[in-house]
């Protein structure tokens, strides 16, 4: 390799790489504390074996980056309709528990009996949760502490309001609870319908962008492959710089048609509970 071939070489890694880091970072690639949202291990060697058979295919440094970041975050990139699957799946079981709980409180059980009896016909997205709630409250854990924990199992700002409804009874023993719960069951159901038609209509969206990328990757090797004199410039400094704008352009496309495809959803707003301090008595402050 020449010295203007290795200069583009490392060009092409240089800008690659920091294309790649600020589209990370315009996606909020952020790694999460929580668990199950890291890339595996097998896709991050799935990215860097496609990222190598591209490299020493066509010597595209900037395409090379790309492909290799592409099947490494496939799943996160592309893979939202079962995401949004998963999402709606919780939020029928959520408004499904909402009214069994209503129906138990219109009884006159107090809530945590109420609680411990929705158990059985809990939707499976809620099953696991409430199971781990009720543990805690059989354990003798207070309410307050073992609802938060409920509500942060969930990770569900639906999940969030109905926790905060109950939180509210317990420390004012109101006796609005029914209809409050009517409510949110009312408002979950519209919601649900709500996000059963928008995901129907982006599920072409996310269908397209898929059809988009294989169709461009494969165009770009494909011309490497027939007719490797067509695509010779890119092999030069310059070309690797251009292929990198290139590689730019389309990337951020990408991420714009994957934007469009994800279906905004509210942040949760319910915290832990926080300690009590305790109050210290006059004698003590003598």
């Amino acid at each position: 390799m020449s010295g203007r071939g290795a200069l583009g070489v490392l060009a092409g890694l240089g800008v690659g790489g920091g294309l790649l880091l600020i589209a990370a970072g315009w996606r909020g690639a952020i790694p999460s504390p929580r668990p199950g949202r890291n890339v595996p291990w097998s896709r991050i060697a799935a990215g860097v074996a496609a990222g190598a058979l591209v490299l020493i295919v066509t010597r595209w440094v900037a395409v090379a980056l790309a492909i290799g970041a592409l099947a490494a975050n496939w799943t996160q990139l592309f893979g939202g309709t079962r995401a949004a699957r998963a999402a709606t799946a919780r939020l029928e079981a959520l408004a499904g528990w909402t009214e069994s709980l209503r129906d138990l409180v219109a009884t006159g059980a107090g809530l945590p009996e109420a609680l411990t009896a929705s158990l059985p016909a809990a939707g499976p997205a809620v099953a696991a949760p409430l199971a781990t709630l009720v543990d805690r409250l059989r354990s003798r854990e207070p309410l307050e502490p073992a609802l938060r924990a409920f509500a942060a199992d969930l990770d569900d700002v639906t999940a969030d309001l109905v926790v905060a409804a109950l939180l509210l009874n317990s420390r004012a023993q109101g006796r609005q609870l029914h209809a409050v719960l009517s409510a949110l069951a009312r408002s979950a159901r519209q919601e649900l319908a709500m996000r059963r038609a928008v995901d129907a209509e982006r599920r072409s969206i996310r269908r397209g962008v898929r059809i988009v990328v294989v169709i461009t990757v494969a165009m770009a090797l494909g011309l490497d492959l027939v007719n490797p004199g067509y695509v010779a410039p890119y092999r030069t400094a310059t070309g690797q710089l251009m292929l990198a704008v290139v590689v730019a352009v389309f990337g951020c496309g990408f991420i714009w048609l994957q934007r469009l495809a994800r279906i905004p959803t509210a942040g949760r707003f319910l915290g832990p509970a926080r300690p009590s301090v305790p109050t210290p008595s006059p004698a003590l402050d003598r």
